[in-house]
């Protein structure tokens, strides 16, 4: 809406409207009102002149098995799944937004029809990070019906992806990364142990965590805590300065390199000193000493696990909130969902766009979209 001045504030003649270029802008924006699209079938009854009534015939061509569209089912599950409001407030927030009744055990349905809609896309996320060079993995308690669980993450730089196991064993663990091929950084779990350690990467976060504690003690074990602070200190240090471009890669690798000699020499004085809670755990990092500097011979690798666990801190939030799941159903569904979520954030797409487009292909039993760049873009969320 164009305003202009109807006359000269100085002399007041009449002004022409003529566009400036630099006009104050002003803008807001609205909603229009929401009115849900009902689309009723109505199968007639038609008497023939011989007396006899037949009814059309019940096509699923033609009319749908479920009473929800995929719009109207995308964003259900994009309340419930990804944002993580219960289903009863999403029931709520339906019936006061959209003017839509919806019960809780429709939301559970649908629910389940778009957890089968995201099958065929998760699985590829999962192929897509089994085939990755550099993948990041870390573990949290899950609960299904108030039984402990484990959830599970595999982030890469380009997909994540989760499940909900029954527990964080070796067993359960190494289904899911398929060929055991490039370069794992984890912390220290011995459940990982089955990943040859001159590919993996120890996240020194954890180990910064665990020499404070150290540092925090009293008498030798203080000392020796202290000293391995501020040894880590100067990895990272190091590492930030050339990641900022501050060294050189020759640089960086002369300096860490006294770092590296010292960091070895400490744990093993500290494995000699037989201080009870310090020598042992000071033994398992030397185990694990071809694993603590992967991240200086290669630029593609990150010296921390934080990657990982900041893609489960969305997942811990909604265990707290809503103390997990109650079925099997739910632990897939919870777990598709977020890999979808996370994946398609990295994959610069629009998660509810991507939603309604699966719901779509479910139900017209056409290909599931990709969830990567180098398959056709998913439209936008208006469309």
């Amino acid at each position: 809406m164009d305003l202009f001045p109807p006359q000269c504030t100085n002399c007041w003649a009449a002004l022409p409207e003529r566009v400036d270029p630099e006009a104050l802008r002003y803008q807001i924006t609205e909603v229009p009102p929401i009115r849900p699209h009902t689309t009723e079938y109505r199968r007639h009854e038609v008497e023939c002149a011989c007396g006899y009534r037949t009814r059309a015939a019940h096509d699923p061509a033609v009319i749908p098995t479920s009473r929800f569209g995929p719009r109207l089912s995308a964003l259900v599950v994009l309340l419930t799944g990804v944002y993580h409001i219960s289903r009863r407030r999403t029931g709520q927030l339906l019936e006061d937004v959209l003017g839509v009744r919806m019960s809780l055990g429709a939301i559970s349905g649908i629910e389940a029809r778009v957890s089968d809609a995201l099958a065929e896309p998760v699985a590829q996320a999962w192929e897509h990070v089994k085939d990755a060079e550099v993948k990041h993995t870390d573990g949290t308690s899950w609960l299904q019906a108030g039984a402990v669980m484990c959830l599970w993450t595999v982030a890469t730089a380009t997909a994540t992806v989760f499940k909900v196991l029954a527990n964080g064993s070796k067993s359960a663990l190494l289904p899911l990364f398929g060929k055991l091929t490039g370069i794992l950084v984890s912390d220290r779990a011995t459940a990982l142990n089955f990943w040859a350690m001159e590919r993996r990467q120890i996240c020194w976060s954890h180990l910064l965590r665990k020499f404070v504690s150290f540092s925090e003690r009293a008498g030798p074990a203080a000392t020796l805590g202290q000293q391995l602070l501020d040894l880590t200190a100067l990895v990272f240090e190091y590492h930030h300065a050339y990641r900022e471009g501050k060294l050189t890669r020759e640089k960086f690798l002369d300096w860490m390199k006294p770092v590296r000699e010292r960091f070895e020499a400490t744990l093993e004085r500290a494995v000699a000193a037989n201080i009870e809670r310090l020598s042992g755990s000071c033994a398992d990092i030397l185990e694990h000493k071809q694993a603590l500097w992967t991240f200086v011979e290669r630029d593609d690798v990150a010296p921390t696990n934080n990657h990982a666990e900041r893609e489960l801190r969305e997942f811990v939030l909604w265990r707290r909130r809503s103390f997990g799941t109650q079925s099997d159903r739910g632990n897939v569904f919870a777990a598709r969902v977020m890999t979808v979520a996370h994946t398609a954030r990295k994959q610069k797409k629009n998660t509810f766009a991507f939603l309604i487009a699966c719901v779509r292909a479910h139900v017209d039993r056409t290909g599931a979209p990709s969830l990567f760049a180098s398959a056709p873009d998913v439209p936008t969320c208006a469309a």
